[in-house]
């Protein structure tokens, strides 16, 4: 070999240090034996923890319909690629191809013949790789690039196949998006080098700690498994979070009725009724003071009303949307008129309470009622044509499934629905926690929005059902087809102003989807899209200065097109709603204060149905 060759090869192969292979070498066997044993120990107490709860007959099998559901999904993709000799080819010859190729890269890199890809490389910017050695050492690089290449080409087979229904082809992604991010090599500490390090280095006592929290949390599920993504002992809800001061002031059999103390000397006459999602806590417009959307609604001169839902029980299984609209809606508007003596309200629904909203605007509309003036709408969709993510759990033989299950109990345990969120993101909300809480043995780091998250609800039988047919499965209330207490509805007949919040990356209600449904309003809609997602676009106070809004007066025509020539301001999206608020109807009067009408105080805000556990 010439000096010249000898220093390019060298140069090379600079990026690999064999010296970096000290640190997995094990250096105390005994040790490492003997923590192993002790790890072993502690997952046969989480394996009690599951089977226990089986044996006695308190938790039911349900593993066996979505798996039943997942190999028939995919038996269909793979029905396309074996049913015709050639593409089973094609198919073969794809992925072989590609994998000769990267071992042929591997042996020259191997020989000192060719780098390490450089840290930009697109395949690198996966945060699961961000350790260096997934770059840099042979092995671990192989790893890698085998699991991207082969991942990428099961998500290929699922596009290219022929013949699927987008409902089928959905639900194929997802399944193999499920199945590739649990077999990462990120999830194992044999093929994952930092891990691989961390368990040398201290001879396996991460697996130690680790394998006992997998027995706690399966013990805290009652058999399943209830993933710890924060340290929950940090937050208390009334203690450092949702502490916005108020009065519970009335409840019904599905909700209590907050008001909030006034911070100004006068407030809009039009009280502000909020309807939040039931599928999850209110609080999330009420974190702590720096981020609580309640609270600047107070500043800003609203009197403030939260409709706070009922964690239900077998109690509430034939509580159904007919029932959360009078109960809950209904309800949460008399008891404004009595605490104020106001009959006109502004209105705002989040989520499927922005859907509930809609229905029973259109139900009032039958029924000559204008006590709502203006409604806001924060990530609502009323027509699911383009529902997001959520509708890879939707067909006949699901819910169907699902209903004999909410049969036994009269609800959808929260537990069922927090994992089906999670499952929408498994490679940020499932695997890094199993990784950090398992294998590496560490402790989660406090964080409210995921202790809220973790906060899950219980859904009553009669009330879901209604949704996801309805909703999700049928679509009716797009097609004006959807009966609420005997009256079909329009949303034709619902003239009052509209606010309409998307946020960009929202992945549960998708903006084009609430583009879509926001010309079935009969009147004016002020269409708005903030930047981040379904949660961080929505709860964006003015002083943090982060992301953007965008405006582009009425929403018609071709979402994408109208996004193009909308106009883009930095900021909060919370100030330009205001200014929409107030251009309805700016009028003053004197502050009320909570309990200071008709109606005493209960309890303290945030009340005592909110704190009920899943």
């Amino acid at each position: 070999m010439t000096d010249s060759k000898r220093d390019s090869s060298e140069g090379k192969s600079s990026d690999f240090d064999s010296k970096s292979l000290e640190a997995y070498i094990v250096k105390d066997p005994e040790a490492m034996a003997m923590n192993f044993a002790r790890a072993l120990e502690n997952l046969g107490q989480a394996a009690s923890a599951w089977l226990g709860p089986r044996e006695r007959g308190e938790r039911p099998e349900t593993l066996a319909d979505p798996m039943t559901d997942m190999v028939k999904t995919l038996s269909k993709v793979a029905e396309y690629w074996l049913s015709d000799p050639r593409r089973t080819l094609e198919a073969q010859t794809h992925l072989l191809s590609g994998y000769f190729g990267l071992w042929t890269q591997t042996m020259q890199r191997l020989a000192g013949n060719e780098t390490a890809p450089e840290a930009d490389e697109p395949s690198v910017k996966d945060r699961r790789f961000a350790d260096e050695d997934w770059r840099k050492n042979p092995f671990f690089a192989f790893l890698r690039q085998t699991y991207q290449l082969t991942s990428g080409w099961t998500e290929k087979l699922v596009n290219d196949a022929e013949g699927l229904d987008d409902h089928t082809r959905h639900k194929a992604s997802f399944y193999v998006k499920q199945i590739t991010a649990a077999l990462s090599p990120t999830n194992f500490v044999a093929t994952n080098p930092q891990l691989y390090r961390e368990t040398v280095a201290s001879n396996a006592e991460n697996l130690v700690r680790g394998m006992k929290m997998f027995a706690e949390d399966i013990g805290a599920g009652g058999g399943d498994l209830r993933l710890r993504q924060t340290d929950m002992s940090k937050f208390a809800i009334g203690t450092n979070m949702a502490l916005t001061p108020g009065k519970v002031i009335a409840q019904s059999d599905v909700c209590q009725i907050v008001q909030y103390e006034p911070s100004t000397e006068t407030v809009l006459k039009r009280p502000l009724l909020i309807c939040p999602p039931w599928i999850n806590k209110f609080y999330i417009l009420d974190l702590n003071p720096q981020k609580s959307f309640i609270k600047w609604c107070v500043e800003q001169g609203h009197t403030v009303f939260v409709i706070s839902w009922v964690n239900p029980d077998a109690r509430h299984a034939e509580k159904d949307w007919t029932s959360y609209a009078r109960e809950g809606i209904d309800f949460g508007l008399e008891t404004v008129e009595k605490a104020t003596g106001e009959k006109e309200v502004n209105a705002i629904g989040y989520c499927v309470g922005g859907t509930l909203l809609a229905a029973t605007l259109a139900l009032h509309a039958k029924e000559k009622n204008k006590r709502i003036k203006t409604a806001t709408f924060l990530t609502t969709q009323v027509d699911f044509t383009h529902a997001g993510d959520l509708k890879v759990f939707v067909d006949e033989e699901q819910i169907s499934a699902l209903e004999a299950q909410m049969s036994v109990t009269g609800y959808l345990d929260g537990s069922k629905m927090a994992t089906a969120f999670n499952m929408l993101r498994a490679s940020e909300l499932i695997w890094p926690y199993f990784v950090n809480n398992y294998l590496k043995g560490q402790e989660p780091l406090p964080f409210d929005l995921l202790f809220w998250n973790a906060d899950s609800t219980r859904m009553a039988s009669a009330n879901h059902s209604f949704y996801l047919r309805n909703c999700y499965l049928n679509n009716t209330l797009s097609k004006g087809t959807m009966e609420l207490d005997g009256k079909k509805l329009s949303l034709k007949d619902v003239k009052i102003p509209i606010y309409n919040l998307a946020t960009r990356e929202d992945h549960i209600a998708p903006a084009k989807s609430v583009f879509l449904g926001s010309g079935l309003f009969g009147g004016p809609v002020e269409f708005v899209v903030t930047g981040s997602g379904h949660i961080a676009g929505v709860v964006n106070p003015p002083d943090k200065l982060k992301y953007q809004f965008w405006t582009g007066g009425k929403p018609a025509g071709d979402y994408q097109q109208w996004l193009e020539e909308a106009k883009e301001t930095p900021g909060s999206w919370w100030t330009h709603w205001q200014a929409w608020i107030e251009a309805q109807d700016a009028k003053r009067v004197p502050a009320r204060k909570p309990g200071g009408g008709a109606l005493n105080a209960i309890e303290e805000a945030p009340g005592s149905y909110v704190m009920e556990r899943a």
